[in-house]
């Protein structure tokens, strides 16, 4: 297969931790042929097709200079989307607008004739944070609103919370307030924007000390094993960004059958790769944009996430 994975630029991969590059290891492993752009690269006009400056890279297996490109530079070669065998989107958060307008380009690439990994479409239908309504049956106390009534009457109820806003990542903007309601106002005033803006509040789960669990679901099968992201140094976050440890473990039942309800549902709406986020029982957010964690999966436990996911690439293009 000729691949092309839409993501940041090389140039700012960890290659030690990054999963999209763990991707791209195992694809050239196995005789396919990697081409790269970022979203920006990518363009429409009346008359033709989604079109893409790409370069067209190969793997080194040196630790500083990773890959070697064909082109020198990012703009000599144009190619339409649809003459690749599959794009990866494979754009780190956040969804801004720029990340939207993305996912519109490649939809008509799909039109085109373009595969596409995950679905544009589906990525646009499933907001990390909100995606989780979809499924109470497996969420904690949960409320999503701008109203600042609404989250103190939650806090009454609940005592100890956090609040988050809807496209934080990384950890970033997440707030804990106690029974004693410590500055709850003035994190509402934060995170709502006195009102203009939608937030995130849940019940403080104290699972959390046991670490914020990323389980994998590729294909719509659960990887075996996740990776529980502890807290440190007295931090409420497990993100690995806000300094959390990452523990590969087993997946317990729970989460086990939290991935099986959820997998194929996700994978029918073209989701072949989703990263659920699980404290406790408790499922927290579905991560379907850049979803991580191979490399450190794959290093502590010897299962082999890069093959199973390309494994499901394989799988789905010769499907489609």
């Amino acid at each position: 297969m000729h691949i092309l994975f839409v993501a940041d630029p090389l140039e700012s991969f960890k290659i030690y931790k990054d999963t999209t590059f763990s991707m791209m290891r195992e694809a050239q492993k196995r005789g396919h042929r990697l081409s790269v752009c970022e979203p920006k690269d990518i363009m429409w006009q009346r008359g033709g097709v989604v079109t893409a400056f790409v370069r067209d890279i190969t793997l080194t297996g040196e630790p500083d200079v990773w890959f070697t490109a064909a082109q020198s530079k990012p703009d000599e070669r144009p190619q339409a989307l649809k003459d690749f065998d599959c794009v990866v989107m494979r754009k780190d958060p956040p969804f801004d607008s720029e990340f939207f307008y993305a996912t519109h380009l490649l939809e008509q690439a799909e039109r085109e004739g373009a595969k596409v990994f995950n679905k544009p479409r589906a990525l646009r239908d499933h907001p990390e944070k909100l995606a989780i309504l979809e499924f109470p049956q497996f969420i904690g106390p949960t409320l999503v609103t701008r109203d600042a009534d609404d989250v103190r009457r939650f806090h009454a109820e609940h005592h100890d919370i956090i609040l988050k806003p809807l496209d934080g990542m990384g950890g970033m903007g997440i707030f804990r307030v106690k029974e004693d309601g410590l500055n709850l106002g003035g994190i509402i005033e934060t995170l709502n924007k006195d009102g203009a803006q939608t937030l995130m509040v849940q019940k403080f789960l104290p699972a959390i000390s046991e670490g914020d669990k990323r389980v994998l679901v590729i294909g719509g099968k659960p990887v075996p094993f996740c990776l529980a992201r502890i807290p440190q140094g007295g931090e409420v976050r497990g993100n690995l960004a806000a300094g959390g440890k990452g523990v590969a473990r087993p997946i317990t039942d729970s989460d086990r059958a939290i991935a099986v309800a959820l997998g194929p549902i996700l994978a029918a709406r073209g989701l072949l790769l989703v990263g659920l986020d699980i404290i406790g029982d408790s499922l927290t957010e579905i991560n379907v944009t850049s979803p991580t964690c191979f490399q450190e999966i794959t290093d502590q436990t010897g299962f082999d996430v890069p093959a199973m996911f390309m494994d499901a690439l394989e799988a789905a293009q010769a499907a489609d």
